[in-house]
């Protein structure tokens, strides 16, 4: 099953290509433009998902006040507070879990787009693929290592799976001249990386605009993705780029549409209530 939705994407992905080469745009440049689209046939598909969750985040961050009294009240009841919030959630048409949905859907779809762009760098036609600069086919890692020439005791090329972070971290600092001489090889997909590393940060510090418990994400969640992101193909990146990039359009029109209903605050009690006996 995995292998016929991968087979599917890629004869998607082809389709889209091909249809960009017919009417005489460039190979190298309908490749990026392909990804580019299906990147918005996929934001396109979730957005009613999408809608639902930025809506209830923005309900959620109305709330915070509203839990935080019930938190309060019943501190030494967890059973009632579970209740409590429940009815709150229940009351308001807030689904705490709905911001996690758009992501588990998008994550079979970006590993499924790695493994097409991994069986494309295979052909002969996809080789060395640039769209903007950016090697769609290679990824930080071995766009830098092929700057250096990466080779074993033997003098072969290593292979781009026995590249690590660590090997090539070190090979540029000892070869800091030969990396930079050929900078052209690696800049823009590095570019690219610092660029949704930023992406990552200002959605992330979007979401977690007034709940300081999600604070510590919007920073720590950059970081973690920026490293996990060295390895993978600048076609995966472009995706990734150009999708967070929507999500953060949709996310500001959204929040400047409920505005004004943010500025209503919550009737809260006038004193903090005693605790239950």
């Amino acid at each position: 099953m995995w292998e016929q939705a991968k087979s599917l994407l890629r004869a998607l992905l082809e389709l889209i290509h091909n249809s960009m080469t017919s009417i005489g745009i460039g190979s190298n440049f309908a490749w990026g433009l392909a990804i580019i689209v299906l990147t918005l046939l996929v934001r396109a598909a979730m957005h009613p998902l999408t809608q639902k969750q930025m809506v209830s985040m923005q309900k959620m961050q109305k709330l915070q006040p509203m839990m935080k009294v019930l938190q309060d009240k019943y501190a030494d009841d967890q059973e009632t507070l579970n209740r409590e919030m429940q009815a709150l959630y229940k009351e308001n048409k807030v689904n705490p879990a709905s911001g996690c949905l758009p992501l588990l859907i998008q994550l079979p779809i970006f590993i499924l787009l790695y493994g097409v762009l991994y069986d494309l760098t295979k052909r002969a036609d996809f080789t060395d693929v640039t769209f903007l600069g950016v090697n769609l086919g290679g990824s930080v890692l071995t766009t830098v290592a092929d700057a250096l020439n990466l080779v074993d005791e033997a003098g072969v090329r290593i292979p781009n799976e026995q590249l690590g972070f660590v090997m090539v971290f070190f090979s540029s600092f000892t070869n800091l001249g030969l990396l930079f001489s050929n900078i052209g090889m690696w800049i823009f997909n590095f570019i690219l990386l610092i660029l949704i590393a930023w992406l990552t940060w200002y959605q992330q510090h979007l979401s977690s605009t007034g709940n300081p418990q999600m604070a510590m994400m919007a920073w720590f969640m950059p970081l973690f993705l920026t490293f996990i992101c060295f390895g993978l193909p600048g076609g995966v990146l472009l995706y990734w780029g150009i999708s967070s990039l929507m999500g953060i359009i949709h996310q500001v029109r959204v929040s400047r549409k409920t505005s004004e209903e943010m500025k209503t605050k919550p009737v809260l009690y006038q004193e903090k209530p005693k605790k239950q006996q």
